[in-house]
């Protein structure tokens, strides 16, 4: 059978966000900036569409600034939230683990003119609140801390560390990146405690190509793109509509099943680690993984992309680390600082509300057919 078990790469797009998008491209396909009753019923759609990702996430309507992805809520939450401030200072704080994203992000600043502090992991992939505390500065002007980690599942402490930055400095835009974390677990952007939180619409069973940046009300960014004044003039360029109606959709039905979704990730993770422990004991968890979706394992001695496409040969999906960075050596595995084997051996599985038990049990039995048959890596 075939088992797919990289959800936190991408989701397969559910039947009401593909319903929504059909229905918009071929009945409401008007241009919302256009004044006419077909623009102006895309105008409604859009705005309503607008409201149900708010009520997901538990903010108001006027928070929700559609993107096209993650990657550009992150950039645009980093380059400009730190512009914001940056009479503060130029300095930004964020951890070793974020994704690519922010990372790189981080990297161009830093040849800006921008001074970056890095927090180090534990072996557990998660952060230390007194590092944070020690790199605080009167000059700091945005810190960026993600809620889930993409390739070892861990649960940062976004909550407590918006907390002491606040108290530090209220005037200090915090961030999170929420890709990973949003539908999965349980939050409000308020429950966090943060200014700005990216999404991404592809890893909650929405199409590729939608996302959105949460921005606090009170907190003024400059405009990511200009032109016709879209988005309350903060990214200009025409809506569109068929991702954004599937986004809502998606988001509408994930947030129906968080409850019964959580706690059937739970159980699956579980149930795999226990078929794990009886049929490949080698295989070793890396970090504390919270995630109720993401599992990561290392099989020390064996090659994670030798691992990879053997497995997809007999139907199984899985991923060697994370998908953005494909061909990499992980920098997530780096800063937990595994040894050359564990981190040559290391892969992921990750599971969505779709995902049935006989899935890991494929995946189990591929596994251990793997490291029955492949030589072990002396390298």
């Amino acid at each position: 059978m075939t088992a797919y078990l990289d959800n936190a790469a991408t989701t397969p797009v559910c039947r009401e966000a593909a319903e929504a998008a059909l229905r918009v491209m071929t009945e409401g396909f008007g241009n919302p900036s256009a004044q006419y009753s077909l623009g102006q019923q895309a105008r409604k759609q859009l705005e309503g569409d607008r409201k149900t990702v708010a009520a997901a996430l538990g903010c108001q309507p006027r928070e929700v600034v559609f993107t096209s992805c993650g990657t550009e809520s992150d950039n645009w939450a980093l380059r400009l939230g730190a512009e914001r401030n940056r009479h503060k200072g130029r300095h930004i704080i964020t951890t070793a683990i974020e994704h690519g994203a922010i990372l790189q992000t981080c990297r161009q600043l830093e040849a800006e003119g921008w001074e970056v502090t890095y927090l180090p992991p534990n072996r557990e992939g998660t952060v230390s609140l007194s590092d944070l505390e020690a790199a605080l500065r009167p000059e700091t002007a945005l810190v960026s801390m993600m809620l889930v980690n993409n390739e070892v599942g861990t649960v940062l402490p976004v909550r407590e560390a918006a907390a002491l930055v606040k108290r530090y400095d209220r005037r200090i835009l915090f961030h999170t990146d929420a890709v990973q974390g949003f539908l999965k677990l349980p939050f409000t952007p308020a429950q966090l405690g943060v200014d700005l939180l990216s999404l991404s619409g592809h890893k909650v069973h929405a199409p590729k190509g939608i996302g959105a940046l949460y921005i606090r009300s009170g907190v003024p960014l400059k405009p990511l793109i200009l032109g016709g004044g879209q988005e309350n003039g903060l990214r200009s360029g025409t809506e569109p509509t068929a991702q954004i109606a599937a986004f809502a959709a998606a988001c509408q039905a994930g947030r129906a099943q968080l409850s019964d979704t959580i706690a059937h990730l739970k159980a699956l993770k579980a149930y795999t680690l226990e078929q794990l422990r009886a049929r490949v004991p080698e295989a070793e968890q890396i970090g504390r993984g919270e995630a109720p979706h993401i599992l990561a394992l290392t099989l020390p001695g064996y090659k994670s992309e030798v691992l990879v496409r053997v497995l997809g040969d007999q139907g199984v999906y899985i991923s060697a680390g994370s998908a953005c960075h494909r061909g990499k050596s992980s920098h997530v595995y780096e800063a937990l600082s595994l040894s050359k084997p564990q981190r040559n051996g290391a892969f992921r599985v990750s599971f969505d509300r779709t995902t049935a038990r006989e899935e890991v049990d494929a995946f189990v039995a591929a596994l251990a057919r793997a490291r029955d048959t492949l030589f072990p890596s002396m390298s």
